[in-house]
């Protein structure tokens, strides 16, 4: 019976892990960890920087909130008049042999209609991709500046 739970715990952690990484993006770049690791820091600095780990390689950014216009709730379709996003960064920084790997997400969630007690809340919604181009594309830019070429 323990194996039986222990094997879907498991299971279930396996699918979670899958599904979070599954708009993780990935750029790898002949360089100096030091070199990638402050384009990674130029490629988010929009955004106020929660987590800062140069040793670990972790890069987290503070929420960032996104007004959407034109959202509607309900059956009815009911106009929402604070309709908005919220938007976080995770970039990882790694030495391998002789690259540097640079990954990043964005954790991206909806303010939505819940009901209840609680009529509105966060609910995790799919990331962006306007934003996800958007760090890639500055990311590769300062990569060239410091001199890194992609692979």
């Amino acid at each position: 019976m323990y194996i039986t739970q222990f094997s879907l715990l498991i299971m279930a952690w396996i699918l979670s892990a899958c599904a979070l990484m599954g708009d993780m993006q990935e750029r790898f770049a002949v360089c100096s960890y030091d070199h990638a690791w402050e384009a990674a820091l130029q490629a988010v600095k929009d955004r106020a920087i929660d987590t800062k780990d140069k040793e670990a390689g972790i890069i987290v950014t503070g929420w960032l909130e996104i007004s959407m216009q034109g959202r509607a709730f309900g059956v009815l379709q009911r106009d929402m008049a604070e309709s908005k996003d919220r938007s976080r960064i995770t970039l990882t920084v790694k030495r391998l042999d002789d690259v540097t790997k640079i990954s990043f997400v964005e954790e991206r969630q909806r303010w939505v209609f819940r009901g209840g007690s609680r009529l509105f809340g966060w609910a995790s919604t799919d990331p962006s991709e306007e934003v996800l181009q958007d760090v890639q594309s500055r990311l590769d830019s300062k990569l060239k500046e410091h001199g890194c070429s992609l692979t």
